[in-house]
């Protein structure tokens, strides 16, 4: 029902664009720039509008081909504002499209949105790390894991969204003071990853990433007060890193991402976690909040787990890292 509504309304709102394309000059400039609109409607009009409305009546086939026409225009669209700075607002609104059309296609094919494809393969696969690897071992994969995943999305990808933010004239200027701050906000939640990082290494004889998880429950370090302390030093590292470039678009990119590892990704591993730990985890998680600090350490401390159960040899871990006690 909910998909059926969304293509319908996605048809309302290309037949009334349309339409302002003709009719308005500034719509026509702001949304195609120098593109004949004429020969983009003969293309867009049956396979945006005329699709979207027979998705609307239930009809798969066309939610497929509307929802595959908005990705490939969206692509197109990016490329061209980008190169001529022209026609940026058609490069947003479809990229806005494409978001709601994956998502109600998804409804209309499943029933749901997909969630299990973020940890079915990859960096992001659960996996256990390597029984009776050494501590040394874990903290070097544990280094090279933070070079990589640290220089593509908090230097590449805010790089890359800051030039585009400029080139499609979206820039907003931010005030001197938010810089420095960033700078500030940066290092304590570098270090906070860090110290998190460093007990996840070598408390829990793993990585950060589920696809070498630890093989212990940690309860320990910075997870006696949180349970997803590198979540949330990745959060605020790409926020604070928006703030340093005086970037909204990466602020956006970097609560994205905390949304979609929140409800994507983090019920996934919180269930592994049970599954592998049992009585032990639920202690903890019922101890220990997952996102507000909770600098009681007595109560952190009673939902440890008992020796044998630390010893456990299973894996498991939080994407952030997850829990581990000894």
């Amino acid at each position: 029902m909910w998909a059926r509504l969304y293509f319908a309304a996605q048809a309302l709102a290309g037949t009334v664009w349309w339409i302002a394309v003709f009719a308005v000059p500034v719509v026509r400039e702001a949304t195609l720039g120098s593109l004949d609109p004429v020969i983009v409607a003969a293309l867009d009009i049956p396979l945006f509008v005329v699709a979207s409305a027979a998705a609307a009546l239930g009809l798969r086939i066309a939610a497929v081909v509307t929802t595959g026409w908005t990705i490939l225009v969206t692509g197109a669209m990016a490329v061209y504002a980008t190169l001529t700075t022209e026609a940026v607002w058609g490069a947003v609104l479809m990229a806005a499209a494409a978001a709601g059309s994956s998502a109600a296609l998804s409804l209309m094919l499943l029933g749901r949105i997909p969630t299990e494809w973020v940890v079915a393969r990859g960096p992001f696969a659960f996996r256990p790390a390597a029984a009776g690897a050494g501590a040394t071992r874990h903290v070097l994969a544990t280094a090279v894991q933070i070079l990589v995943f640290w220089g593509v999305f908090l230097a590449a990808i805010p790089f890359t969204l800051t030039f585009v933010e400029a080139r499609w004239g979206l820039a907003i200027p931010f005030p001197p003071v938010v810089a420095p701050v960033g700078l500030v906000l940066f290092l304590l939640a570098s270090g906070l990853g860090l110290w998190s990082a460093a007990t996840m290494s070598t408390i829990g004889h793993g990585t950060p990433l589920p696809a070498a998880m630890p093989n212990r429950l940690v309860i320990a370090g910075p997870y006696r007060f949180v349970r997803n302390p590198m979540a949330i030093a990745g959060i605020t590292q790409g926020v604070a890193v928006g703030l340093m470039l005086s970037s909204w678009l990466v602020v956006a990119y970097a609560i994205a991402g905390s949304l979609v590892w929140n409800f994507a990704v983090r019920p996934h591993e919180e269930a592994d976690l049970e599954a592998r730990f049992g009585e032990a985890f639920r202690r903890y998680r019922s101890s220990v909040r997952c996102w507000w600090p909770r600098f009681d350490v007595g109560g952190a401390a009673s939902a440890r787990p008992t020796i044998s159960a630390a010893r456990r040899p299973a894996a498991g871990s939080d994407r952030d890292r997850s829990p581990i006690a000894r």
